[in-house]
């Protein structure tokens, strides 16, 4: 198992390193935990929608530059700092197979991960109402007040003879998040409830995106690995 570390200067470069790992996950299988650069990513069904351009210029305004996304349905935010990314990609022998037992797998790796850290974080599979990025697959945490937020979300993508599970971890700025998510989401026409975001630090856990992205790749990984960085790969 490869496991892929840091990120490269650029978003472009940067989405290359982890388009690169599908290409090469039937051969190889690999893990990538990090923290992309500021951005909002937009799923396939966004592009679609009647206010698509003007969410992308509003993007742009508040300082996150728009991408389009291979995996996943809807708008994402990073913050460049605290939001951290993963990807484990494998070989998949029958491509019509196999897609929920690789959920479940990550899930319970993400939850485990969540669970390892320090502080009182309660978490429940699912996600609020009016969640960004709505998706079947999804960790939420259980804030004082009984209220559901939410936290990460898991998607797949599956060719013929690899598959790549991804997701996202949101450990801190839960209120920029929100307010660039709002007004994204009120661009693209799509519900979007601001208090359904959730952040790692907001429940109660370390706000250091190095300490969850650790608690994440040892949970993803296992015991067999080779770590590189991104510096290492080939640009070719």
């Amino acid at each position: 198992m490869r496991v892929i570390r840091g990120r490269k200067a650029t978003i472009e470069a940067d989405r290359d390193v982890s388009r690169g790992l599908l290409s090469t996950a039937a051969e190889e299988p690999a893990v990538r935990v990090w923290t992309p650069h500021q951005q909002v990513a937009f799923g396939r069904r966004d592009c679609r929608l009647e206010g698509y351009e003007s969410a992308r210029e509003l993007a742009h305004e508040h300082g996150f530059p728009p991408i389009e996304r291979d995996v996943g349905g809807r708008a994402v935010a990073y913050d460049g700092e605290t939001t951290i990314a993963f990807a484990r990609a494998e070989p998949a022998a029958d491509f019509r197979r196999g897609t929920t037992a690789r959920y479940e797998r990550t899930t319970d790796a993400v939850e485990a991960a969540l669970r390892s850290l320090e502080g009182d974080i309660e978490l429940v599979r699912g996600e609020p109402t009016d969640s960004f990025c709505p998706g079947t697959h999804s960790v939420s945490q259980l804030t004082a007040s009984g209220r559901q937020q939410k936290v990460a979300g898991i998607a797949q993508r599956v060719r013929q003879d690899a598959a790549i599970v991804a997701g996202i971890v949101l450990v801190d700025n839960r209120e920029l998040l929100a307010a660039v998510l709002g007004d994204v989401y009120d661009r693209l026409g799509v519900a979007f409830d601001p208090d359904s975001v959730g952040t790692i630090a907001a429940g109660g856990g370390p706000a250091d995106p190095a300490v969850v992205r650790t608690a994440l790749e040892d949970a993803l990984v296992g015991d067999d690995t080779q770590a590189l960085t991104v510096e290492s790969l080939s640009d070719g």
